[in-house]
């Protein structure tokens, strides 16, 4: 993934119709982030007809996504599969200024032969299409002959099942797992707790908060900052809450989300962070260790490290290892869905289905996942490695990159894919998520007080979205 998703490195607001190209396609894997700045648009792909080996008509598999990333995919999809009948014809709408589901839901809608027979949504909207005002469209995974065995034969994690079903019937998986760890400073822990060992140094820094500020108060005596920012640790906590934001209709603010109001203050208050906002200069600058005071540490799943610390860790690259995070959690994701229109049509249903087969339940080292989590998606090229949905494909990957100072790093990525949870998410993340940070900035700045910032929280949420709190 040399493009980061959800805006790291996008693709502009344009719409681009194409067909796939045939050839071997590129590894430009990009990485689901909703919290991510706009990207930089990229231009369109060239058009060019599938191989036609085979008898029959050509199947004609229009493809929505919001990154180049997917189609891409089909480029190796049809390297790997001289043999199909069938041509891709994508068209990609960036989510940059919400531009990609007002599309889409259009196009879900008007239906017809230009309707998406296979669509993509991350982590951020997902649960729309899987489980709300959209999930009519989408078709069941085993109405396409993908069925429940297969999804334990490849030890998908569960918390990408949980997001991707609606009533025990699966309808969206991911090839990525998102499943965050702690990532940090070899030196800085070697001076502060006189080990690197992941195994010691999850120990430290968990489990739970306390521990973790114990753990910060440690390295502040010898003056480091524990993580640049509250954004760092507002994902570990949003995604270990028991509760989502909306529970029977109504604003919830979870137990274990209030406390972000109080762990953020005592960073702050304590000097134990940087106080950077996540996808800015000064966040990344950290990671480098230029900030206003050396950061031990960053949470985040394996896109972290391979897309963005990777292109800002600098002299600090190879100095940097994963442990387990205080608690449980992921972040971002891409899910694929198909249309239940295509179960109508026996060619394209079958079409649809090898597809989205091989890019999520295929564990074969020809399958997607194998190709993505080695970097091998380019014929004789080492791209770069991710985490990815199968716990069967990471176990016989190599996990090893040089920016953890060799550490493979499925050792960690597979149980904390294990760990998450994906039952605490609403359609309404990507809104409530903004205006929940927006806010505990503003208490945390001494700008309001903690009952006025709860106040402000709750009217935006009934102001912007109708929703009444508890």
């Amino acid at each position: 993934m040399k493009n980061m998703k959800r805006g790291l490195v996008g693709i502009s607001t344009l719409l681009v119709m194409t067909s796939a190209l045939a050839a071997c396609g590129g590894n430009s894997n990009s990485n689901s982030n909703s919290s991510s700045p706009s990207a930089t648009p990229a231009p369109a792909a060239n058009a060019a007809e599938a191989p036609t080996k085979g008898t029959g008509e050509k199947v004609t598999i229009n493809l929505w996504s919001f990154t180049d990333e997917i189609p891409n995919m089909t480029k190796k999809y049809l390297e790997v599969h001289p043999e199909v009948n069938v041509e891709f014809k994508t068209t990609v709408i960036a989510t940059t200024d919400g531009a990609y589901q007002p599309a889409l839901d259009q196009a879900l809608s008007a239906g017809g032969k230009d309707a998406p027979d296979i669509y993509a949504a991350e982590s951020a909207f997902v649960l729309k299409y899987t489980q709300g005002d959209a999930s009519s469209y989408a078709a069941n995974y085993a109405d396409l002959g993908l069925d429940d065995q297969m999804v334990k034969d490849a030890g998908i994690a569960q918390y990408s099942v949980d997001i991707g079903s609606l009533d025990g019937k699966l309808k969206a998986l991911g090839y990525q797992a998102t499943g965050g760890s702690f990532i940090y400073r070899r030196s800085i822990a070697k001076d502060v707790f006189g080990t690197d060992d992941p195994a010691k140094i999850k120990t430290e820094v968990g489990p739970g908060w306390d521990k973790f500020y114990d753990a910060a108060a440690k390295l502040k005596a010898k003056g480091y900052g524990i993580v640049s920012g509250d954004g760092d640790i507002w994902h570990p906590i949003e995604n270990s809450s028991d509760k989502g934001w909306i529970v029977d209709g109504k604003l919830h603010i979870d137990p274990k989300r209030e406390a972000f109001l109080d762990l953020s203050k005592k960073l702050k208050d304590n000097g134990y962070h940087n106080d950077t906002t996540d996808w800015t200069e000064a966040w990344y600058a950290d990671m480098s260790g230029a900030g206003a005071q050396p950061i031990f540490g960053f949470f985040g799943p394996a896109w972290l490290i391979n897309y963005v610390m990777n292109g800002q860790v600098k002299d600090t690259n190879g100095d940097w290892a994963v442990t387990e995070p205080p608690t449980g959690f992921f972040w971002g994701g891409t899910w694929l869905l198909a249309n239940q229109q295509v179960t109508k049509d026996d060619a394209k249903k079958q079409a649809v289905a090898d597809f989205m087969k091989w890019v999520t339940l295929d564990t074969s080292e020809t399958g997607l996942q194998y190709f993505w989590a080695n970097g091998t998606m380019k014929a004789g090229e080492q791209g770069t490695k991710d985490s990815v949905a199968s716990s069967v494909v990471m176990s016989k990957s190599n996990g090893e990159v040089p920016l953890l100072g060799g550490q493979n790093m499925f050792d960690v990525f597979v149980p904390a894919n294990a760990n998450a949870s994906g039952k605490n998410l609403t359609q309404y993340d990507e809104t409530i998520n903004k205006l929940w940070r927006d806010q505990v900035r503003e208490y945390t700045a001494g700008n309001k007080d903690r009952a006025k910032a709860m106040e402000t929280f709750k009217q935006q949420v009934k102001d912007q979205l109708g929703i009444e709190s508890e």
